[in-house]
């Protein structure tokens, strides 16, 4: 068995795995250089396509799976903080993606890394995350401000589902599902900014209603 901290680091070390950089290594690509300059699933897809995009979302939504589903059997420190270290470790495998060691603290922005993590604690908060990040998308075309509201999403589910229905009973999914959604806001602090200032790159593709009134 190991030890909590040992753990802690290993999934931030996990988190600090690029899945961008990895594919990169195989196609000749850095796509830091590229696009946004975000070293993410969403800049991937802007800049090199679907196929490269794939897998670098795979491997982000993995790393933050495995971190926070599997760390935690090798833990001989349980129920340290909170009810559960795997929230611990997601947590860490998150900020690793964002400001990865390998990669001089410049990452990706963490969504799907924390999508993984949510997998793996919080599973049932997925379907109405995701329905309102589709709908968002399609809306607005704006990939940031649907990640932001539906990581907010998240919290309200959890806050309805783990507070409200449970004689308000706040507890340590609350408390994850909280940071999620703020360190999702301030990661995505400059789309928002962007988007003020008309500047934000949109997906036009997927905005199907205004493409259909359109025509």
């Amino acid at each position: 068995m190991i030890s909590f901290v040992f753990l802690l680091i290993l999934s931030y070390l996990t988190g600090s795995i690029s899945g961008s950089m990895l594919i990169g290594k195989f196609k000749n690509v850095d796509i830091r250089k590229s696009g946004s300059g975000n070293a993410g699933a969403t800049n991937a897809l802007r800049t090199q396509g679907i196929l490269f995009a794939l897998p670098v979302l795979l491997i982000d939504i993995g790393k933050g799976y495995i971190a926070a589903e599997y760390f935690t059997n090798f833990s001989i420190e349980s129920k340290i903080f909170l009810e559960s270290d795997y929230l611990f470790f997601g947590a860490a495998a998150i900020v690793g993606h964002c400001y990865p060691i390998f990669h001089n603290f410049k990452g990706g922005k963490g969504a799907g890394t924390a999508l993984g993590a949510i997998i793996a604690i919080y599973p049932s908060s997925i379907i109405p995350a995701l329905f309102v990040w589709v709908c968002m998308l399609v809306l607005t075309g704006f990939v940031g401000f649907s990640t932001i509201l539906a990581g907010f999403t998240i919290t309200i589910f959890s806050l309805i589902d783990k507070s409200v229905l449970n004689t308000f009973h706040f507890n340590d999914i609350n408390i994850f599902c909280m940071f999620i959604s703020c360190f999702i806001l301030f990661m995505h602090r400059d789309n928002i900014s962007r988007m003020f200032k008309g500047d934000e790159n949109q997906f036009k593709k997927v905005m199907i209603f205004k493409n259909i009134l359109k025509k």
